[in-house]
């Protein structure tokens, strides 16, 4: 028996441990106690519950992000600005050189209202996808309440940029804000400005360590600058990067705290390409025909820089642009 849920999204009725299937064109997904199972009409693939609503948490908050979003080596998204490819083993050599591999092209605000749907029907009330482990609950057993605040979470946000006057960023103990239990050494002073007169009020600064401190979700880049397509993305990352992102794009990593382990891997085939370690001051090239997954043994500061330019991708894939930054 199938229900619709919501406009445009398939979803079953409950199952004996109490979560609904969904479908999107020829895949479907469901789950029990512990996997989520995936079928379309040339294969099929389980993967473990936690990873996958880790995964299906941020494609959903990064609006499918740039380029590919991997859930793991055979589970997938492409972001076509627009409208967002869902595929299987599309991106895995095994599976496309035996035919089995598929791909089905999506509105993008149909796979998203179906992923949100799943997301919410799937999210016990003690699991939170965006935290790291030791801060939420297990994502696994039948179905016990929801955790709609947890996953439907937005960015704090400032109405200018973050320290400038008029700033709305609430970073502060008092607000809500408290600083992460793996952060509790790094310094909350604030710089000190003295402006050349005339010019009070017109420059500001603000401690990124402390404002990155103070972040209660790991894996998520935050943008704390604008300058026309540079975007500075610091994030805060703990344990494992639930997706493996496949770029369209160069990024940028300033490694700003303690450290990360990189897998580096081709973006089509899943080949190893790369073994990178992080520490604090190094900055790496993610080019853009790879695809990176990182790991983190204790919670980490890193800096991404992207270039945000919709033209990136077409320009990369016709030759127009190098797939790397910078020729040595």
């Amino acid at each position: 028996m199938s229900a619709t849920i919501s406009l445009g999204v398939k979803a079953s009725a409950p199952n004996e441990h109490g979560y609904r299937s969904f479908s999107l064109g020829e895949l479907t997904f469901s789950r029990d106690e512990y996997f989520v199972y995936v079928h379309w009409p040339t294969g099929r693939h389980v993967m473990s519950a936690d990873g996958f609503l880790r995964s299906l948490q941020r494609d959903v908050a990064w609006e499918f992000f740039y380029g590919i979003v991997n859930f793991d080596g055979v589970i997938g998204t492409v972001n076509h600005y627009g409208t967002v490819d869902l595929f299987a083993g599309r991106y895995n050599d095994a599976y496309r050189k035996a035919e089995l591999d598929h791909a089905e092209n999506f509105e993008t605000p149909v796979i998203k209202a179906t992923f949100q749907a799943m997301l919410d029907d799937w999210t016990n009330a003690a699991f939170d996808p965006f935290a790291s482990p030791a801060e939420t609950g297990g994502a696994f057993g039948p179905k016990r309440g929801s955790n709609t605040a947890a996953i439907t979470r937005r960015r704090v946000t400032a109405k200018r940029m973050v320290g400038v006057p008029g700033d709305e960023a609430l970073r502060s103990d008092a607000n809500g804000h408290p600083v992460n239990r793996q952060f509790l050494d790094v310094p909350q002073d604030e710089p000190e400005i003295r402006a050349e007169p005339g010019f009070e009020g017109q420059v500001a600064a603000f401690n990124l360590f402390a404002y990155l401190s103070r972040s209660n979700v790991t894996w998520n880049p935050s943008v704390v600058s604008v300058c026309k397509d540079s975007l500075y993305c610091p994030t805060t990352e703990e344990y494992i990067l639930p997706i493996i992102h496949g770029n369209d794009r160069v990024e940028w990593f300033v490694q700003l705290s303690d450290e990360i382990y990189w897998d580096v891997e081709d973006r089509d085939t899943g080949a190893v390409r790369a073994k990178v370690v992080m520490k604090p001051g190094d900055v790496a090239a993610m080019p853009a025909d790879i695809r990176h997954q990182g790991y983190a043994a204790k919670r980490a500061m890193l800096l991404v820089w992207e270039n945000g330019s919709r033209d990136l991708p077409g320009l990369i894939a016709s030759g127009k642009a190098p797939t790397y930054p910078v020729d040595f």
